[in-house]
């Protein structure tokens, strides 16, 4: 397996996305899905990656730049038939490295409660996220799980 920055240029990624939006439109009610279209992602604040094993997709992942020192994660999918093969921590992984290295002091995600995000949750939850309020523009709401990772011991 290996991660790649992605250009989101290629169908397989356009695929995998749509997947991805369609699965949370079918979890949560509309006005709750926060999952970013392709056009969204294409945002200079986003970096985007992928997981390959040679020509085959196993996952993306995206960290959005809140400020300069908050992260969030945004758009983690593993392909429904591919799941397991440790796609996602390894693009988990990428992400926090990679939000280090630019200097983040925390890290954000928000994902469902619907029981189908309870393997993200546990993955998150295993990586050292903890469960949180909302951050950034979010509002609490029940369908809604916030989580976070201080990356700097020192930030409060």
């Amino acid at each position: 397996m290996h991660i790649e920055l992605d250009d989101l240029t290629r169908p397989l990624v356009h695929q995998l996305l749509r997947e991805h939006l369609a699965n949370m439109h079918e979890l949560s009610p509309p006005e709750q899905v926060f999952a970013l279209d392709l056009s969204e992602l294409q945002s200079p604040s986003i970096t985007f990656w992928t997981a390959w094993d040679h020509a085959q997709l196993l996952g993306c992942g995206a960290l959005k730049e809140l400020t300069a020192t908050h992260g969030e994660i945004k758009s983690m999918r593993t392909p429904n038939k591919l799941r397991g093969r440790g796609a996602g921590r390894a693009l988990l992984l990428q992400i926090i490295d990679t939000a280090r290295l630019r200097g983040y002091d925390l890290l954000s995600l928000e994902t469902g409660t619907h029981p189908a995000f309870l393997p993200a949750q546990r993955l998150y939850a295993s990586a050292g996220f903890q469960v949180s309020g909302p951050f950034a523009d979010y509002l609490e709401n029940p369908h809604s799980l916030f989580m976070h990772r201080r990356l700097n011991a020192s930030a409060a």
